[in-house]
């Protein structure tokens, strides 16, 4: 993978020290390699190392579900790296239920816990040492199954619906503090855990079987069609990017 370069023969994150959640596998994978790619120093984590972590990032196996979850990975954050200017949360997900009425209060709790309620306390956690330096960057994974609120995952898009209104608002806030806040939310992507998810969605509506016809650049995403816009947005090239969504979904979500 070549190194991403800034016009001076520089890596464009060269002295970045980057967090990534849920980044042993898939998109999570793609987002790690860039950043390292492009001269950050990137800690990541997942429950388990159970996953691949790719070759030269640091890992912490950790639960982002609970607050003493997410207040020991910042600890842990801060003792690997030292400190922390990129912070990406792409740990998420959930599982299909035959109705959205069929979604357990447990599961909902889960989903809120996991898809919206980790970054915000991560968020708490490592944004002020940002704004009090003046500068950082805050990315939050979501998803392009948010508008069309699919009832086997409405706990997933609920919480996920709210993670981009909480995403807009705390852009807002640190924006005058240099903290750059943005969304990336990711349509279709080819992953062992995405491909997982969608096996048992057809097996409760065969409909949604061969679902990727539907795209109209006629394939799915692929880890690194998602890890390069956060490399974009972690950059220097998005400087005057913040409280912005970029859904990168090979227009399904888009047609007419």
């Amino acid at each position: 993978m070549a190194t991403t370069q800034n016009g001076t023969g520089t890596p464009e994150l060269k002295g970045k020290r980057a967090l990534v959640t849920g980044g042993s596998r898939g998109i999570g994978a793609g987002i790690v390699h860039r950043l390292l790619d492009a001269g950050a120093e990137v800690l990541t984590t997942a429950r388990s190392s159970s996953g691949t972590v790719p070759e030269g990032a640091s890992f912490v196996a950790a639960d982002v579900r609970s607050r003493r979850g997410a207040e020991d990975l910042a600890a842990a954050a801060v003792d690997v790296l030292g400190g922390l200017d990129i912070l990406v949360h792409n740990a998420g997900g959930a599982q299909p239920h035959a109705s959205a009425t069929a979604i357990p209060d447990e599961e909902w709790l889960d989903a809120l816990n996991l898809n919206l309620l980790a970054s915000v306390r991560l968020d708490s956690l490592l944004a002020p040492a940002m704004r009090e330096r003046g500068s950082g960057v805050i990315v939050h994974i979501s998803s392009a199954a948010v508008p069309v609120a699919f009832p086997p995952f409405l706990h997933y898009t609920a919480a996920k619906a709210a993670l981009e209104n909480y995403s807009r608002g705390l852009a807002a806030e640190l924006a005058p503090a240099g903290v750059r806040v943005n969304t990336v939310t990711p349509g279709r992507v080819s992953t062992p855990g995405g491909e997982a998810t969608r096996e048992q969605w057809a097996r409760l509506d065969p409909t949604q079987a061969g679902a990727e016809s539907l795209v109209p650049l006629g394939r799915d995403g692929l880890p690194d069609d998602i890890a390069r816009a956060v490399l974009f947005l972690a950059s220097d090239q998005a400087s005057w990017v913040t409280g912005s969504n970029f859904v990168i979904d090979g227009g399904e979500f888009r047609r007419g």
